[in-house]
């Protein structure tokens, strides 16, 4: 385990930024930082470390979490400040969300996000899978 920085300027960056997503993610799904640590073997005051930049994560840790998240590696460890939600916006999506509040476009905004991450976590996983064995040939 990474010792403390002692001061905030001696803080990396790209901890700092990865430990932001993936708390903005946990928080997102409403899962406690026990959960994660019951989910994934991570002790909490781990999780709580990693969450705030102070330690650094293992690729099996990130692994598990981006799994738990249903997010893509990727994601966590993209150089963009705020990846992007999509590149692409349906064209009757923006009629439909000038009906909503603020605070309901941003959750539909968040879930459509959540979806697509989803989706790209479970695609990573089977492109990871071992190919499935056919049986004996006849």
């Amino acid at each position: 385990m990474t010792p403390p920085p002692t001061d905030s300027r001696s803080r990396d960056p790209e901890l700092e930024r990865l430990g932001e997503r993936l708390k903005r993610i946990r928080d997102y799904l409403g899962m406690s930082q026990q959960f994660v640590s019951d989910n994934t073997g991570i002790p909490r005051t781990a999780v709580s470390d990693i969450e705030r930049g102070e330690r650094r994560v293992d690729s099996l840790e990130l692994k598990k979490l981006a799994r738990l998240y249903r997010h893509p590696i990727s994601f966590f460890l993209a150089d963009e400040k705020e990846p992007d939600a999509g590149e692409h916006v349906l064209s009757g999506f923006p009629r439909a969300l000038a009906q909503l509040t603020d605070g309901d476009q941003k959750a539909v905004l968040e879930y459509a996000e959540f979806l697509r991450f989803r989706r790209a976590a479970t695609q990573e996983e089977h492109a990871a899978a071992p190919p499935e064995d056919p049986g004996p040939v006849r």
